[in-house]
């Protein structure tokens, strides 16, 4: 394995554009725009405008598995299938994954999530997406490059004991009212009082969930906060609760990675995804429906 440098949250635009002089051969890009209002946006964008090398992976097709009416909006994919998909990309076990989306990094952190379910350590999202590329003047292109699986030289990723928490809606059921078990929910406060649900058939949150909007962990020009300030403000929500014993959703299992990859920014790391988080929860009229300001 070479000596450079390894990111596992965030990359600046000038560290990625310096790993592409120095190491390409171990780095691959991953475009991972998208609208929940338009599916087809996210791969539009990427066709007009991305970083030279992306690739492009869709949240609904690529990066969530089946639905079936009961398990969520964005099911899990089949954790080979991911890893499969990765390969056909060229993924190898020594590659830097970089994933960058136009939205803040809300589809980027689900791919780092992703990635570390299946073991792969070396992934970053780009620390103000597309848009901070951009503002440093870096280029973009509309090449779609060859995938390395056409050519016959596909990566040898391989699946390795998992680098991120995973609990199911009976987990989350179980320890309703637990307060040093605590749920965390990434939408908006709007949503998570049960106001303006548009998509989902019903409106409220976990009982007992604490509300912290993702786009919190954002400064105004699109980039993360400190860690220090990211460590101050999960606390807060925390109140005395330890991460590792943290749950955290949103609508269906996407914006709670953000809030994943930014408590791993702060040093407050093992905090568990609840994947089908809202969509999944609410789809079984037997579970609990709280509605309201944050308890």
């Amino acid at each position: 394995m070479s000596e450079r440098a390894r990111y596992a949250t965030l990359m600046t635009a000038a560290q990625l554009a310096a790993l592409q002089q120095s190491a390409p051969n171990t780095l691959v890009i991953v475009d991972c725009s998208f609208d929940l209002a338009n599916p087809a946006a996210g791969r539009d964008a990427y066709h007009a405008s991305h970083i030279p090398g992306a690739f492009y992976l869709h949240l609904d097709n690529e990066l969530s598995g089946p639905k079936t009416g009961t398990n969520g909006r964005h099911p899990l994919p089949d954790a080979d299938a991911l890893v499969a998909r990765l390969q056909a990309l060229g993924v190898n076990d020594d590659t830097q994954v970089v994933a960058y989306d136009r939205q803040g990094g809300m589809y980027a952190a689900r791919l780092w999530w992703l990635l570390r379910w299946v073991g792969h350590a070396d992934v970053a999202v780009l620390d103000g997406g597309l848009q901070a590329w951009e503002a440093a003047h870096y280029p973009v292109n509309k090449i779609v490059p060859d995938e390395p699986q056409l050519n016959a030289t596909p990566g040898k990723l391989t699946r390795k004991p998992s680098l991120a928490a995973l609990v199911n809606a009976d987990i989350v059921q179980k320890y309703l009212g637990h307060t040093d078990k605590p749920v965390i929910d990434a939408r908006a406060p709007d949503r998570y009082r049960g106001e303006n649900e548009t998509l989902d058939p019903v409106g409220g949150h976990i009982p007992g969930a604490r509300n912290r909007f993702f786009r919190d962990n954002l400064q105004a020009d699109g980039t993360f906060k400190s860690a220090e300030q990211l460590r101050a403000d999960f606390a807060a929500v925390l109140a005395g609760a330890k991460p590792a014993d943290t749950m955290l959703q949103c609508g269906s299992g996407v914006t709670a990675c953000h809030n994943a990859l930014a408590m791993e920014i702060a040093g407050l790391t093992g905090a568990a995804l609840y994947a089908g988080s809202w969509s999944e929860w609410c789809s079984d009229p037997a579970r609990p429906v709280a509605t309201g300001p944050n308890p």
